[in-house]
């Protein structure tokens, strides 16, 4: 199982994550999320990652100019399409920064269902995802919600690796051991504050997932 944290805003932060094994950190270039890192922090923040941990930039509906200026500022390795982005639209956008990308889906348990979601899934496979995240739907809001949707509706053959997000923590995390997922992507279920990560829940979400790795140490231990 694969770890990204996401939403980061401190270096300190960062600089836990690496310590604790984490395999990709994000970054929020969405001025209205209170996660939200500018071009100058992101350089801060990302000069800190060692090589083979990945740099993900989430974006929402980001202009196709910004996007190139983002990426001539920021040193990322992968694009979290998080928006309205049609699959036509990722791959023009990545491939205008020569960047590998994945998609965030929303997943609505009112609407969806497990062959609807195989069938957006490949629709991004198609124009050349990388990967694809599945996220709880909310109708006023991109994610970042804290809300699990019906892990029942996840796919049993994706033609992508599935990362899960969602209403994540260190209680809940285990369970997404025996899913068909590729990993795991968390934010609040990490957080003292919006953007504040917390050095104990990142401790105990790692040791939660890494449980093979890590079954003899403790919090104290890795921190």
């Amino acid at each position: 199982m694969h770890v990204k944290f996401c939403g980061f805003t401190q270096l300190s932060d960062i600089q836990t994550a690496v310590q604790l094994g984490v395999d990709a950190v994000g970054l929020v270039f969405y001025p209205p999320s209170p996660r939200a890192v500018t071009p100058e922090q992101a350089q801060t923040l990302s000069a800190a990652v060692p090589a083979f941990v990945s740099v993900v930039a989430l974006v929402v509906n980001m202009p196709k100019t910004e996007l190139i200026d983002l990426a001539n500022d920021v040193a990322f390795d992968v694009i979290q399409f998080h928006g309205d982005e049609t699959p036509e639209q990722c791959q023009q956008l990545a491939s205008a920064v020569n960047k590998r990308w994945m998609k965030a889906l929303r997943v609505n348990a009112e609407k969806d269902t497990k062959d609807a979601v195989s069938e957006r899934i490949k629709s991004f496979a198609d124009a050349g995802a990388s990967s694809i995240l599945l996220d709880a739907y909310h109708q006023h809001k991109y994610g970042g919600t804290g809300a699990r949707f019906d892990w029942g509706l996840i796919p049993q053959d994706s033609v992508l690796p599935i990362i899960l997000a969602g209403g994540l923590n260190d209680d809940n995390v285990a369970a997404t051991l025996d899913l068909s997922v590729y990993g795991v992507d968390v934010s609040g279920g990490i957080e003292s504050a919006k953007g504040k990560k917390d050095a104990d829940k990142m401790a105990a979400f790692m040791k939660a997932v890494k449980r093979d790795r890590w079954q003899n140490e403790t919090v104290t231990d890795v921190i």
